[in-house]
């Protein structure tokens, strides 16, 4: 971290800043795994308020104690917002974007009744938990997953494009051959059967009758392993291509709170701060 960035986050900014974004220290640790539990029984109070039995014995219990927790995590969001150089990087973040929604429902709830359900929002903030327990090499393995996906999204959207169309010709095929009769009642429903077939869920509601329907949906049912195959094949040899030693630090950028640099980074991938 360069000296101006010491110079900016002094007193209790800088001595938030460690505690609240680093891992490395006993206090940072300490925090972030209180954060986790906090995190994981407010989202078991929220899943315990959606039962109707235990709601009604125990409801008003449930919302204080929702509502202790929806002050704590509003506390600690305004604390993060202020313990940073720039704190809109924060905000538009996707940490500050998830930290915000977990927060958000609970207050919404005033006005419209339910929305505290949308609480389960804050499960996602548990991805920080790579952070705390350092990690990184899970990290990294994230890190290779995106950029595999990534590299392999146009063929991807073009085997999708393949396969849409696939469905929309067998599924008019089966219109014609089978007919309203025989539960094929528009070439909508025979593209929904077709999807359904292809991709060998077979809910059942809707089979072929004829000789005809049945071989044209064993052919359907056969290529659809094969189909299923592609996707997968297709992000394997993705991250084939990815460089397999992608080593990430615990460190946090003091400026917008970015995570997941390279060991060797100097500045912030994000923001452009001296790290």
């Amino acid at each position: 971290m360069n000296q101006q960035n010491n110079e900016e986050l002094r007193g209790w900014r800088r001595l938030t800043q460690e505690i609240i974004f680093e891992a490395d220290t006993f206090w940072g640790k300490t925090f972030d795994v209180a954060l986790i539990i906090a995190i994981v029984l407010s989202v078991i109070i929220v899943s315990l308020e959606s039962v109707t039995t235990i709601r009604n014995r125990f409801g008003e219990w449930l919302i204080i104690l929702e509502w202790i927790f929806t002050i704590l995590f509003t506390i600690e969001y305004f604390a993060r917002v202020a313990s940073v150089l720039k704190p809109h990087k924060y905000i538009f973040s996707f940490y500050g974007i998830v930290d915000l929604l977990s927060i958000l429902p609970t207050y919404l709830s005033i006005f419209i009744a339910g929305a505290q359900s949308l609480l389960v929002i804050r499960t996602l903030r548990l991805i920080r938990i790579f952070r705390i327990f350092k990690l990184v090499h899970f990290i990294g393995e994230a890190k290779q997953l995106v950029v595999a996906l990534k590299s392999s999204s146009r063929k991807i959207i073009v085997f999708l494009v393949a396969v849409l169309s696939l469905t929309v010709i067998m599924g008019t095929v089966m219109y014609l051959v089978e007919g309203e009769e025989n539960g094929f009642t528009s070439i909508p429903v025979s593209i929904y059967w077709a999807i359904v077939t292809l991709t060998t869920v077979g809910y059942g509601d809707i089979a072929p009758s004829t000789v005809m329907g049945q071989s044209i949906a064993a052919f359907v049912m056969i290529m659809g392993y094969g189909i299923l195959a592609v996707p997968t094949g297709i992000v394997s040899v993705e991250l084939a291509k990815t460089n397999q030693d992608m080593p990430v630090s615990t460190q946090s950028c003091p400026s917008c709170a970015a995570e997941g640099h390279d060991f060797d980074a100097i500045y912030c991938k994000k923001c452009g701060c001296k790290l």
